[in-house]
Formats: C-alpha cells, structure tokens, sequence
C-alpha cells in the first residue's frame, strides 16, 4: 500500500506542476488589447484562437485529474494520523529551572 501512495504522491504533484505551466500559457483577458493594435502574435504555435481551447480544454482535464488524485490519496490515507501530540510526551516534573540570578533588582532603577 504505500508503494500505491508513492506513486500517487508523485503523480499527483507532475499533475499540479503541468497545471501551474499550463495557466502561466494561456493568455489573460487584457491581453487581446494589445493585439488589437499590432503587438499580438497572431500566428502562434496553436493557431490565433486555438490556443485558448486547447489549453483551457488540457486545464480542465488536468484540473479533474488532480481532484481525482486527492480524493484518492484522502481515501488511501484515512485512519493512519496519529493524533498524539509531542508535547503529551513532556513531564512536569523533569522540569526544573535553576537560575544563579536574582529575581528582583535590589537596587532601584531610577536613583532618589
């Protein structure tokens, strides 16, 4: 079984890293403005408008997947948490503060 978690693991971050480089692909909103006067490339890898499908379409798809994953990696994974904490570990009575220094000044901090 965690062999299968492993390699969900890592096919579930390939996932989301080619979902991150698809976004930072697409084209925002206010980009066509600047086609608009020149400045577009218009003849791009997948055509002027077929970019925008082909990336959206491969987002969503990649988007599915990765939910997939991580319902699947939640079912995998339920019922192993330990919910000890460490701090239950400490006893009160293994602690002990020794210190040389006083407490309070003797002397007061603003002279008469």
């Amino acid at each position: 079984m965690n062999n299968i978690n492993s390699i969900l693991l890592s096919f579930h971050v390939g996932v989301a890293i080619l979902i991150v480089i698809l976004i930072l692909m697409q084209k925002g909103k206010g980009a066509d403005m600047g086609s608009a006067f020149g400045a577009g490339a218009s003849g791009s890898v997948f055509g002027s408008k077929g970019s925008a499908n082909f990336l959206s379409r491969t987002t969503a798809v990649l988007a599915t997947v990765f939910f997939v994953t991580s319902l699947t990696l939640a079912y995998f994974n339920k019922g192993t948490v330990d919910s000890s904490s460490v701090l239950d570990q400490i006893n009160d009575s293994s602690i002990t503060i020794e210190s040389d220094e006083p407490t309070f000044l003797k002397s007061p901090i603003i002279p008469d």
